[in-house]
């Protein structure tokens, strides 16, 4: 099978054939239909994050079951399935106490759906979407009323925009210095558009709520930006940091702040439980209420990935996906 493998950090990826065992007792074998470009893989493609290499990189799918091993009964051949990153072996202490996003397992699962639900857009579902919704929804519990402010329009912030639409919250601001993805926030939910360009993005925040906001999400992963999220809340209120920040940066924070009650936390993979989630967020999608068919910006094959992060680096993509059977 063709695969793109990472040799060297900031180098292209290359195409080239890998070959795949059997899968063993609990494993299975999926034939890949779609995988989207995450942000994240392009932090290890960067050497932002370290990681053995090479490997083959890539987390955010959809497909078809080939094989399944001897032990295996959640999943049988020709189940459309999702695969995600958040893994739980129901064991350890993390998944007894209800943290499954925590576990310390590290093999990737999958999630069997409807076969009438689109593979193109299931495959987002597995990272990009739960990663936005889940931190607002589940980390962060954004409750109806409650003004949010989501800084950076990419998928994952498309998702949290939609899923505090979804969750019932008053004011939702978008912050993005792109006109097109401002735009499209505004489809998905958001009610009020900050462009940083336009002066200092923690005052205009400020200015639109009369002093700040419940509920702040940082998914760009930078450290300007997740000291701006604290700065932007109002007294009681709490900053979400989604986006993964350089390995061994550190941010820095006025204490003052943290006398008026301001929290930040950080969000894995908006803390989901995807065995209950990501049906959930399927059916959201086939009623008409998780619009993901916007998210999608290019469908492209496996010999256009490296162009296709390069538009993901130039800040000028949603979503692009890699179309397998293309």
């Amino acid at each position: 099978m063709k695969a793109a493998v990472l040799h060297e950090v900031n180098k292209p990826l290359v195409i080239e054939d890998v070959s795949l065992p059997n899968p063993g007792p609990r494993e299975v074998l999926i034939r890949t239909s779609v995988a989207g470009l995450c942000h994240s893989d392009l932090h290890f493609m960067e050497g932002l994050y370290p990681h053995p290499l090479p490997a083959v990189l890539g987390h955010e799918s959809a497909g078809i079951v080939e094989k399944v091993g001897s032990d295996v009964n959640y999943v049988k051949p020709g189940d459309h399935v999702v695969t995600c990153l958040s893994v739980f072996c129901g064991t350890c202490d993390n998944c007894t106490m209800g943290r499954t996003v925590l576990c310390t397992d590290t093999t990737v699962k999958m999630l069997p759906i409807r076969k009438d639900m689109p593979l193109e857009l299931a495959a987002l579902i597995g990272c990009g979407v739960i990663t936005g919704y889940g931190a607002v929804v589940n980390t962060a519990k954004v409750g109806p009323g409650e003004n949010v402010v989501v800084i950076g329009c990419g998928g994952v912030g498309m998702a949290a925009i939609n899923g505090a639409q979804i969750a019932g919250a008053g004011r939702i601001i978008a912050v993005d210095t792109n006109p097109a993805k401002l735009q499209l926030a505004t489809k998905l939910g958001a009610t009020d558009i900050v462009d940083p360009r336009n002066g200092d993005v923690v005052q205009q925040v400020r200015e639109l709520t009369g002093g700040g906001v419940h509920h702040s999400f940082e998914v760009l992963g930078r450290k300007e930006t997740a000291e701006q999220a604290f700065a932007m809340l109002a007294p009681g209120g709490t900053a979400t940091i989604v986006g993964m920040i350089p390995f061994g940066q550190k941010i820095e924070l006025h204490g003052f702040d943290f006398l008026r009650e301001r929290k930040i936390q950080g969000s894995s993979m908006g803390s989901n439980h995807f065995r209950v989630d990501m049906p959930r967020l399927v059916e959201f999608y086939m009623r008409g209420r998780l619009h993901l068919e916007d998210w999608i910006s290019a469908k492209l094959k496996l010999s256009e990935i490296n162009e296709g992060f390069a538009e993901m680096k130039a800040g000028k993509t949603v979503r692009s996906v890699i179309m397998f059977d293309a």
